[in-house]
């Protein structure tokens, strides 16, 4: 169990060790411990030597001169230099808010980035301006569409945060696979077996195994398989890739560069690194903020009174897990699983950093 300021202050150290400009640094580490206090394990520091392997081999700018190459007053498209995306979506996202200050509505697509973390930390960014934020990116391709066994599409979140009066904002941050790679991984370190239904063998078969991928398989679109749906969650995953990469140039479908240092990115890219799309909506542009705010109580309050099946004892809100994380982690401390904690101590040995 580590403290988050004990955790924040390393990842802040490790960022400024291979170049990172304080100010980047410090937003690097806020955006990467956010996950781990909102129960995110797969998207917060057991990610950290993965951004420094990316780092090692040339494939991220630690200090890059991120512009606005296209512009309207309410839109946006940012080339981030090869930046971290830790950093790049964030400052993309204070670019849609202040054109949605200015005009209603701002819309960034950004090519030319990497993994950005959790999607839900850029979209509540646009919370403490009254307004709604939308943030997805593309990634790694892991996921195969319906009917295929190629791996064509990353697990590509959606982030949604809408602001409230005195009920804690609603805030919905999923991948539209049936798992991010990310809960996989935890899987392997525990050495335990996936749901039936995340993955699929190289050949299109069902298996629990949480090493498949290593041997060709493919995670499932969200729904799994075409008779619960799986065709929806192929359409939001090629949605996400569409708006962060098609419409930026960055790479898209099978062109994502990969996470993972050891595996290079293709040799024929279509685009710029990885995309994002970030939106900030001002909710006085379409009526008075505070009936709006309201409103959303009230809707909040309706759902939470819905009545529960046998054995639940609430329904829930999205962000209402990851906010209830939040205050216990930030009291109780953050839990890292060995491997991972034995992971960020070989990282601080090897930048001289002491973990």
């Amino acid at each position: 169990m580590y403290t988050y300021r004990h955790l924040f202050d390393f990842t802040n150290e490790i960022f400024l060790a291979i170049g990172c400009p304080p100010k980047d640094a410090k937003l690097a580490a806020e955006v990467l411990l956010e996950a781990d206090l909102r129960g995110v394990d797969s998207h917060g520091v057991a990610r950290l030597s993965g951004y420094v392997r990316l780092w090692e081999a040339g494939r991220i700018n630690p200090n890059p001169n991120m512009q606005i190459v296209h512009e309207t007053p309410s839109t946006a498209t940012v080339d981030g230099d090869g930046g971290l995306g830790l950093v790049i979506a964030p400052k993309a996202m204070d670019i849609a808010i202040e054109k949605a200050e200015k005009v209603g509505t701002g819309w960034v697509s950004v090519r030319n980035s990497n993994h950005f973390g959790i999607a839900g930390y850029h979209a509540m960014e646009a919370l403490s301006s009254d307004m709604i934020g939308l943030a997805m990116t593309n990634a790694s391709p892991l996921v195969a569409p319906t009917h295929s066994v190629d791996r064509m599409l990353g697990t590509n979140p959606i982030a949604v945060a809408v602001p409230t009066h005195k009920q804690p904002p609603f805030v919905a941050d999923f991948a539209t696979a049936s798992a991010a790679n990310g809960k996989l991984e935890i899987l392997q370190r525990k050495n335990k077996k996936a749901p039936v239904g995340w993955i699929q063998t190289a050949e299109g078969d069902d298996t629990d195994n949480a090493n498949e991928l290593k041997d060709g398989g493919a995670l499932l679109p969200l729904g799994s398989d075409l008779t619960h749906g799986s065709h929806k969650g192929y359409a939001l995953a090629s949605i996400v890739d569409i708006f962060s990469a098609v419409l930026s140039g960055a790479n898209y479908g099978p062109w994502v560069p990969p996470f993972v240092a050891f595996l290079n990115p293709p040799a024929d890219p279509v685009g710029k690194g990885i995309g994002h799309f970030l939106g900030a909506m001002r909710i006085d542009a379409f009526r008075p903020a505070d009936e709006f705010k309201e409103n959303m109580d009230r809707w909040i309050e309706t759902f939470r009174a819905a009545k529960t099946k046998k054995g639940e004892k609430a329904v829930l809100i999205p962000g209402d897990p990851e906010r209830e994380m939040t205050e216990i982690r930030l009291k109780e401390g953050i839990p890292l699983l060995d491997p991972v904690a034995e992971d960020l101590e070989k990282l601080g040995k090897k930048l001289g950093i002491k973990f």
